[in-house]
């Protein structure tokens, strides 16, 4: 079989330094223009509510219905969670 991949393990040092770099990647702060930061809320609801309406007209595809609903559901809710976080008195 032939593989690029390394065979050896990795030192704890090394393994530790990874995930360390992994972890700054993620908490990094992210710049958004301000029309998409304020606009976020509003697409969640808007997509939770178009996937609410979906699962009005699906007929054929039952296996695909809790998804849509579970989705629409998911959507809702961080939405107002969100719009209820910004207007939140300080």
């Amino acid at each position: 079989m032939l593989s690029n991949a390394e065979t050896r393990s990795r030192s704890l040092a090394e393994k530790q330094e990874i995930s360390r770099s992994a972890r700054s990647f993620l908490a990094r702060r992210v710049w958004l223009p301000k029309a998409i930061y304020v606009s976020i809320p509003y697409f969640y609801l808007a997509a939770g509510v178009a996937a609410f309406l979906t699962t009005v007209y699906i007929s054929n595809w039952l296996w695909v219905l809790p998804h849509y609903l579970l989705f629409s559901v998911a959507c809702l809710h961080l939405g107002v969670l969100v719009l209820r976080r910004r207007r939140r008195p300080r």
